[in-house]
């Protein structure tokens, strides 16, 4: 079982903060303004002020600085990011593959009855392999907030996900739960299931939602 602490998401925080700044930072600078001028008057500057609703200039540095640069998973130092990110990881034995996650998709969101536990599905890309890496459902997992692992299936009348991917090849496909309402993280430990005591080498975390 994991022991990985929870981490807050850190997609959309750049996006969040930047929408924030480009409300209250116009506003601040208006205010400043007027107080500036209670005291004293000074000749308007030839700079013009930034347009309302545009995002300050050094928010514009930092969303370039490389904070959402890929993360990378060894065993010494598994990547814990959110669903929607992609993570390479480095495989046992040598090489490597790019895996993203997105999801989980629920059903029944809206209805008046909310259950404790729903299907959940998530969608999973494995990618840029740099040797024939074996896909094996039982090398993953998830886990909810109270510790409980659930063991995840190929969806009903879907095709079965592939066996293996190898360099050149890209494949998509869909697996699925049972989980308890609340967050979690999906873990990937390649070889986990040939007994090769193989440790987690990526989490995604995410929040099963029905409301």
């Amino acid at each position: 079982m994991s022991s990985t602490a929870y981490n807050a998401r850190p997609q959309g925080r750049l996006v969040s903060r930047a929408g924030l700044w480009a409300v209250v930072g116009p506003l601040a600078l208006a205010a400043g303004l007027a107080v500036a001028a209670c005291f004293h008057a000074a000749p308007a500057t030839s700079a013009a002020e930034p347009a309302y609703g545009t995002m300050p200039a050094y928010l514009k540095k930092i969303a370039g600085d490389g904070t959402d640069a890929m993360l990378t998973g060894t065993a010494a130092r598994p990547a814990l990011t959110s669903e929607g990110d992609t993570v390479k990881v480095m495989l046992p034995g040598g090489g490597s593959v790019r895996m993203d996650v997105t999801g989980p998709v629920v059903p029944g969101e809206g209805l008046p009855f909310q259950a404790d536990y729903t299907t959940c599905t998530w969608t999973i890309t494995l990618s840029h392999a740099t040797k024939n890496v074996p896909i094996v459902l039982t090398d993953m997992s998830t886990l909810d907030q109270v510790g409980t692992i659930y063991r995840l299936s190929r969806v009903p009348h879907e095709a079965a996900p592939p066996t293996s991917i190898g360099p050149g090849q890209s494949e998509t496909f869909e697996v699925r739960a049972d989980m308890k309402v609340g967050e979690g993280l999906l873990r990937w430990a390649p070889g986990a299931t040939a007994g090769s005591n193989s440790k987690i080498l990526a989490e995604w975390d995410f929040e099963v939602e029905n409301d």
